[in-house]
Formats: C-alpha cells, sequence, structure tokens
C-alpha cells in the first residue's frame, strides 16, 4: 500500500490527511488532523481511524511560529505513530495553476519557481501553499512532492467562457477566468462515473457550497462554466466573502470614503458575505439558530440562496438544459432547508423535491419527476492522493 501525505496550507493553519492506496486503487483513510493558529495560540488535532492516538489539545503561543514548524510537528507526529519511511509522497493542495499547469505536477525547483509567478494572481493563498511545500523540501527532502491544482479542472471552460471583455494586452497579463475547487469538482466527477455512468455523460450542476462557494456546470464530466473567476472572490455570495460586485462599488469606497487597496481587499475577503450581512456570523449553522429573531441573519440566509438560484439559472443556460444537480461540501451536504430552497427556486427547471429523503439526508432527493438532485459528499484530500499515486506510478514506469 502507498501511503501518501496531503497537505493543504492556508494563512494561519496546516491540514494533513494520511491516505492509503492499495494495488488495485483501493483507498483507506488512516489519519486526518490539523496544526491551526500559526503564530498566536495554536491547536493540534489528529484522527486516527483505527480509533488509536486521538488528540486534541491546545499549545502554547509561540509553539509553531511560521509552516515549517507546523509541518515539522506533524513530521514528528507521523514518524512516532507510522514512521516516515512508510510515505510514499507527498500531494500539496495548489491553489493556482495558471495557464500552464492544467495537470498534477512533480514539484522541482524549476516547477516550484513556475508556481512563485503565480503569487500575484492568487496572493491570499499560493504563498501559504509554497510555505509548506519549501517546509517540507527542507525536513524532508526526499521525499516526492507532487503539487494539485484547484484551478486545473477548469481548463476544459471554452475560450470565450474564460475571457473578460478587457483589451487583448490584460488578457495577455494572464486576467482571464480561471475558476477554483476544481479538486472538490474532480472527485464528484469521479463519484458519479463511478455510481452512474449515463448521469455523469449528462448535464450536471454542482454546487461546491461551504464557507468558500461557487457552482460548476459539467458537460459529460467536464466544467464548461463556473462561477468562480480570476479570484476564489467571484460569483456567488460566501461564508466572507462577498462573491461578484460592480467593480465601481471599489472605486466608490477608494475614491470618496478613503479606504486603501488593502482596506477594500480585507473586506472583500473577509468582512462580507454571510458575516458582513448578518452581522453575527459566517457559519451557516449559527445563523439559523438566529434567523427567528434576527432580521439580519434571515437576511443573511435568503441573499445566499437567491444568488445559487441565480447563478445556477445561467449555469442550467450555458448547458442548454439540466440532468443533475449536486450539491456539496460542508452546507451543501449539511443544510437540508437550504437545500430545499434552491430546489424550489428551481422548479422552473423541473425539479421537484422529495422533503423525507431530504431531511433523512439520503442521497437522491428529488422526485421521479424531472431531473434528479443528489447531496455527494467532497473529498478533495482523497482526490489529492489519488492524483499523486497516478504520478508516483507513471515514474516509475
Amino acid at each position: 500500500m502507498k501511503i501518501i501525505l496531503v497537505l493543504n496550507a492556508g494563512s494561519s493553519s496546516v491540514k494533513f490527511a494520511l491516505i492509503g492506496i492499495g494495488k488495485e486503487g483501493e483507498e483507506q483513510d488512516l489519519a486526518r488532523g490539523a496544526f491551526d493558529g500559526i503564530g498566536q495560540v495554536s491547536r493540534w488535532s489528529v484522527k486516527r481511524f483505527d480509533g488509536l492516538a486521538n488528540k486534541e489539545i491546545t499549545i502554547s503561543n509561540g509553539m509553531a511560529s511560521n509552516h515549517k514548524e507546523a509541518v515539522s510537528h506533524i513530521l514528528t507526529w507521523i514518524d512516532q505513530n507510522y514512521g516516515l519511511a512508510s510515505l510514499t509522497a507527498a500531494g500539496h493542495r495548489v491553489v493556482h495553476g495558471g495557464a500552464d499547469f492544467i495537470q498534477p505536477v512533480r514539484l522541482d525547483a524549476q516547477t516550484i519557481a513556475a508556481l512563485r509567478t503565480l503569487v500575484p494572481l492568487a496572493p491570499l493563498h499560493q504563498p501559504h501553499n509554497l510555505a509548506a511545500i519549501d517546509s517540507l523540501n527542507e525536513l524532508a527532502p526526499a521525499l516526492p512532492q507532487m503539487a494539485c491544482f484547484d484551478t486545473a479542472f477548469h481548463a476544459t471552460i471554452p475560450d470565450i467562457g474564460r475571457q473578460f471583455a478587457l483589451p487583448r494586452a490584460i488578457t495577455a497579463l494572464g486576467v482571464k477566468r480561471y475558476g477554483f475547487h476544481g479538486l472538490s469538482y474532480s472527485y464528484i466527477a469521479n463519484e458519479l462515473a463511478r455510481q452512474n455512468a449515463g448521469l455523469a455523460k449528462g448535464r450536471v450542476l454542482v454546487a461546491h457550497l461551504g464557507n468558500g462557494a461557487s457552482l460548476c456546470a459539467m458537460r459529460g464530466g467536464q466544467s464548461i462554466a463556473t462561477t468562480m473567476g480570476f479570484s476564489a472572490l467571484d460569483g456567488l455570495m460566501m461564508g466572507t466573502r462577498t462573491g461578484s460586485i460592480d467593480p465601481a462599488v471599489i472605486f466608490y469606497l477608494m475614491r470618496d470614503q478613503k479606504m486603501t487597496a488593502d482596506d477594500v481587499e480585507a473586506m472583500l475577503y473577509q468582512k462580507s458575505g454571510l458575516l458582513g450581512v448578518s452581522g453575527l456570523s459566517n457559519d451557516m449553522r449559527t445563523l439559523r439558530e438566529a434567523a427567528g429573531n434576527n432580521r439580519s441573519a434571515r437576511e443573511a440566509i435568503d441573499m445566499f440562496t437567491y444568488r445559487i438560484v441565480r447563478e445556477a439559472g445561467a449555469m442550467i443556460a450555458v448547458m442548454g438544459g439540466i440532468d443533475a444537480l449536486v450539491f456539496t461540501a460542508g452546507i451543501g451536504e449539511n443544510d437540508p432547508e437550504l437545500r430545499a430552497d434552491v430546489i424550489k427556486g428551481l422548479e422552473f427547471a423541473g425539479f421537484s423535491l422529495d422533503e423525507t429523503a431530504n431531511n433523512a439526508k439520503n442521497r437522491k432527493i428529488s422526485t421521479a419527476m424531472g431531473p434528479v438532485a443528489l447531496v455527494v459528499p467532497t473529498n478533495e484530500e482523497v482526490m489529492i492522493a489519488r492524483e499523486t499515486a497516478v504520478l508516483i506510478d507513471r515514474d516509475h514506469k
């Protein structure tokens, strides 16, 4: 069995998973965990799926002041529980692959240098992904490392759907629609092909609804349109991100309200969305509990739903109809009320909700009439492990 270390590094956390992949491609979750609060009061949590050595502890301030120390802590735990020699390779979630990286790649000095040039396209994500890669290179230099890209799945979107109506000189700089959540969408496409090959070949709209949220229109298992664009800020309203906004709002805030570019960026990414509208929380569970007595919480939920339905209509038009709708990610998988409201908003497309199935968290939540509505849990870590294992096999041939 190959044991793949999957790393997903953010600004203040490094999440990891150990995924075992057998000779016949069978997969086994061995352990998952995270080091949160880098540079602050840190929290280390880990779960072994054999039920042994599960931990959740808070660590004093300064335990991990940077990504290297967090990665070192993870490697120490792996060494104590499995042995570092048991690792076959590491697979990283890298947010941006630009125009050139449309397949997973093995990381070397030249590739890493190329990925650094993409930092301006994803300044809030790419540096942290690279920090984990650099850290692992220093701490475990013999371990092969692979990069799997959130943008790669959307490389099949036609050029007319990827370009903005900007001067061609600006487009040539790389300013175009890339799309994100690609590892999640790739996993869902694979699951649909495995479970219902006929349906997977049709027109499928996938709703990845979590703290980050987007839609992806697929035809034949390939992306043909998505709501996120040049950045992960575009499209749907999200937990703390505004989603699509008239660019003139930014000009107004900078010129008339004297906000700096950094101030506006922080507001659009970290203080808007469900949090900004509700003034309460970016957590849908908290908003549901408060919605009965808190008008702003109710309005935030209603706006989130409205934006999903509005953008879904555009995706359905691009596909020329719809055969299936798939809900996935934290909110999509766990909020039956949201799913019911979205499906009600899409009745024009023929959807009919099976309320009992929806409330019971069944896989299929639509009636026999019209297109199919499904709930399919996503698993980006397994997708990264799969792609990493394929690269390892290819390199050994």
